[in-house]
């Protein structure tokens, strides 16, 4: 019997799109790159050679065109893992949902879903302007923890040797780690890209341990994160969406991963703002080769 989705899970629009991004199903190409600035999507769709369609939605905001004979959606998720939950489970739904039935389509359609984004670097080998490829992520969020399946997907050798590590506090969410899609790893990041470990922080300052106005309550934390080593990985760079984005991926049947590049180094206390020039490299870098 096939799996039906009522008005309180699936809300569609009245225009047929769903509900936050606003897309509808034949708007959604199979290959998706994501964005966490809705500004950034014109910086990725300006490449493209022709845009069948666009839509926006608060932080969300989506181009679907052509980029040398491939069909490509640019996505915007604003910032979070929080936002990813809604951009993941709501493309997939695109995918897999007939709207018309509210049930579970036949056959599966596997998304190829890449996030460019910018990071914070952790080790002397990741300066300012590095491109780092995420081979595994490290949810500090929780997000997975909600979802069935979690421990199926997560590598939980890894997860134990860190919390020890880290002496993890138990008043915190339970850290989970995951693998990015190794095919797609392999095609985007080829041999021009740092292949590391990326933590997904559930927030820029006290969670990345910046520290403003109110205390830390772990004021170590940064340097046992950089001194961490598991089978010969180090922890590379800090962002906010990257654990999401391939843990639900995985449960959900899609191929994921995320790139970034390096505007600030945390150990070397160094930081570049004007970088949105520089990120166009990446952009082109992944538009080829998805």
């Amino acid at each position: 019997m096939k799996r039906y989705f009522p008005e309180s899970e699936l809300i569609i629009n009245g225009d047929g799109s769903i509900f936050h991004l606003h897309v509808k199903p034949e708007q959604l190409a199979d290959k998706v790159i994501l964005v966490g600035d809705p500004g950034r999507v014109d910086t990725v769709a300006k490449h493209f050679d022709s845009r069948e369609c666009e839509c926006a939605s608060r932080e969300f905001r989506t181009v679907t065109g052509t980029y040398k004979g491939k069909r490509i959606t640019v996505q915007s998720t604003g910032i979070g893992c929080d936002n990813i939950d809604i951009v993941v489970n709501e493309l997939d739904a695109l995918a897999n949902i007939d709207f018309s039935t509210r049930e579970e389509r036949d056959e599966h359609r596997t998304l190829t879903l890449v996030r460019i984004g910018t990071c914070g670097g952790l080790q002397p080998h990741t300066p300012i302007g590095t491109f780092i490829a995420s081979q595994k992520s490290i949810g500090f969020d929780g997000l997975l923890n909600f979802y069935a399946g979690r421990n199926d997907v997560c590598d939980l050798d890894f997860e134990q040797a860190f919390t020890e590590h880290m002496r993890w506090n138990r008043q915190l969410c339970a850290p989970y780690v995951i693998d990015n899609n190794a095919e797609l790893l392999d095609r985007i990041a080829q041999d021009d890209m740092v292949r590391g470990v990326t933590i997904a922080c559930g927030g820029f300052f006290g969670p990345q341990g910046r520290q403003l106005r109110i205390p830390l309550a772990d004021p170590q934390q940064n340097e046992k994160i950089e001194a961490f080593e598991y089978k010969g990985l180090q922890i590379t760079n800090f962002e906010m969406e990257s654990s999401a984005l391939a843990g639900l991926s995985a449960l959900l049947g899609h191929k994921a991963m995320t790139c970034c590049m390096v505007i600030a180094n945390r150990r070397a206390k160094e930081a570049n703002a004007n970088y949105k020039n520089d990120i166009d490299t990446l952009i082109t870098k992944v538009l080829d080769r998805i």
